[in-house]
């Protein structure tokens, strides 16, 4: 959407893709003497950028990104950093003066007669050791309560990771604000939509609530009357809403193949199991379809067939307790052939991303994955579907395999799950995204295949081998699953805490938190009981209480 912003407007622009903080840093480095401007999408929003980059007081930075929470410092820079966010979106930041102090304010009192000014320039957090009562300190000073609640206030505030509105549609809006939107621009905006919603990122509210918004656009931009659809070529696009069935693929494969590797209809038949595979077999039968009919290509099913197919799942699907087999969503056509949904166009454009069968930069997979989104480049699109294909049994191969062999770990606080080299498509999941969709395919299998009602409150931890030459791992927690889930994801901070605690090697590269490379992948929570409350202090007209837990080693962990 941005590039044709600027070709538009005939803006000379170079894109650099990067896939973490590293190539973030070396890119910046290699394009600085060259550019005032640079616009970062979909990383840079939940670190320092400034300190990061170290960049030059004239460089500006436009940040359209998803990730959440935003970095502090972001928010407040007015002069060179410019973030691209919903006025809607409640992004729940805390007030300036609780978290930065000016200068002089931070000063001690003999300290005040030194005639220096303020600089204002990149204020940094300060980092104090608090000690609690019992440990020989108290806070009494202003300056230390200040800098203790700004640590409470900072803590709670970026302790967890979660997703806002997707930058496409941030994009997109953009576009219809200049008064320069086309339906090219809002596919693309409902394609970023709708991989938020098949990576799992933002709630199912929210996904009703961008497709609702985007629907107006769709609305809008595809309604014609009588006589101007007659003069319409058949090669005209033509974005239509759709209630289809949440299949993965099943348009461009078989009804049985997709059935067999779609995770919701996976986890609920347990096919991993032979008896999964008879109620396969009874659900089938159950709607009345011939298994020659279903294992056959969808275009070659009888047309009788594939007229009411979507009432026939769904009626059944219903007996079988699948109660959500269909989801509002977004088709494309131009043609007679050319038809697509957006979740087939996420499929194919993350599996060129990630393609590992050509010994291809990352670059170039990204650039291939660009091209897979314009419509003259439909040999793109199909070749990312035969590799969607491919992941996805994949996927549904390393799910029964961990199943069955008894892979997944209840570790007490959190599921575990380590795939160990040798296991067959191993190196497919040396990639975030794919690594990421085994994660939540693997938790929600697990939780459909155990009888203990726990772990269904429980998050997952899974590692996979990253290089094996070096020894990597890369990591990924995920949340527990929940359909009451708010998304937000703790792992970022637990895998930092984690590996200072170990004296871990890790790189944190990724622009999510949760996912890591490491080479000691270990979290260690322990419950703690409360055992007694120390006195009160107050002062400056605030009260603060404070209180000890002991753990069940005997240590003592003090609160606020």
């Amino acid at each position: 959407i941005l590039q044709a912003l600027f070709q538009c407007d005939h803006v000379q622009y170079t894109l650099v893709p990067v896939s973490g903080w590293q190539e973030l840093e070396t890119a910046f480095l290699e394009h600085k003497d060259q550019f005032q401007y640079f616009v970062l999408i979909n990383c840079g929003a939940n670190v320092d950028l400034l300190d990061v980059l170290q960049p030059e007081e004239d460089c500006v930075f436009f940040v359209c990104d998803t990730h959440r929470p935003i970095n502090i410092v972001n928010v407040y820079n007015e002069s060179q950093i410019k973030l691209l966010v919903k006025q809607d979106d409640d992004l729940e930041i805390p007030a300036y003066d609780d978290i930065f102090r000016d200068d002089e304010e931070e000063e001690d009192s003999g300290n005040e007669s030194d005639g220096s000014e303020p600089s204002g320039k990149r204020r940094r957090f300060e980092e104090v050791s608090i000690r609690l009562p019992g440990h020989h300190c108290t806070l009494n000073k202003p300056h230390d309560f200040f800098l203790f609640f700004r640590q409470e206030i900072l803590f709670d505030y970026e302790q967890y990771e979660y997703h806002g509105t997707s930058s496409a549609m941030m994009m997109f809006d953009l576009a219809w604000i200049m008064s320069k939107d086309l339906n090219d621009m809002l596919w693309w905006a409902i394609v970023g939509l709708t991989d938020q919603w098949i990576q799992d990122k933002i709630t199912q509210m929210k996904y009703v609530t961008d497709i609702g918004s985007l629907q107006r656009h769709v609305s809008r931009h595809n309604h014609r009357n009588g006589d101007e659809e007659n003069s319409l070529s058949i090669d005209c696009m033509r974005i239509a809403f759709e209630y289809d069935l949440c299949l993965a693929l099943y348009q461009h494969w078989s009804l049985y193949e997709s059935l067999c590797n779609t995770c919701y209809t996976s986890a609920s038949f347990k096919l991993w199991s032979v008896q999964g595979q008879k109620r396969l077999q009874e659900f089938l039968a159950d709607m009345g379809l011939p298994l020659k009919q279903v294992k056959q290509k969808f275009h070659s099913m009888d047309i009788s067939l594939k007229e009411n197919l979507q009432e026939m799942i769904e009626e059944s699907a219903n007996k079988f307790g699948m109660k959500n087999l269909r989801v509002q969503t977004f088709s494309i056509q131009f043609g007679f052939k050319n038809k697509f949904l957006a979740s087939d166009v996420v499929y194919a454009a993350a599996s060129l991303m990630e393609n590992m069968e050509k010994d291809e930069s990352g670059t170039d997979n990204f650039i291939n994955a660009l091209d897979s989104l314009s419509r003259s480049n439909l040999d793109k699109l199909h070749q990312g579907l035969e590799l969607a294909k491919k992941q996805l049994r994949a996927i549904q191969q390393t799910i029964a395999s961990c199943i069955c062999t008894n892979l997944v770990i209840n570790q007490g606080p959190f599921l575990y799950c380590y795939l160990m080299e040798g296991t067959p498509d191993v190196k497919l999941f040396s990639r975030p995204v794919s690594l990421c969709l085994l994660s939540k395919y693997l938790l929600k299998s697990f939780v459909c295949s155990t009888k203990n009602k726990r772990c269904k409150l429980l998050p997952m931890v899974m590692a996979a081998p990253m290089d094996t030459e070096q020894g990597t791992v890369i990591m990924v927690g995920i949340p527990p699953h929940l359909e009451s889930s708010d998304k937000k994801n703790f792992f970022g901070r637990a895998f930092e805490k984690a590996a200072e605690n170990t004296s871990s090697r890790t790189l944190h590269n990724h622009f999510d938190m949760s996912k890591r490379s490491s080479f000691l992948p270990l979290i260690v929570l322990e419950p703690s009981n409360l055992v007694e409350e120390e006195e009160c202090h107050t002062g400056h007209s605030l009260t603060v209480k404070f209180s000890t837990t002991r753990s069940g080693d005997g240590r003592q962990h003090g609160h606020i």
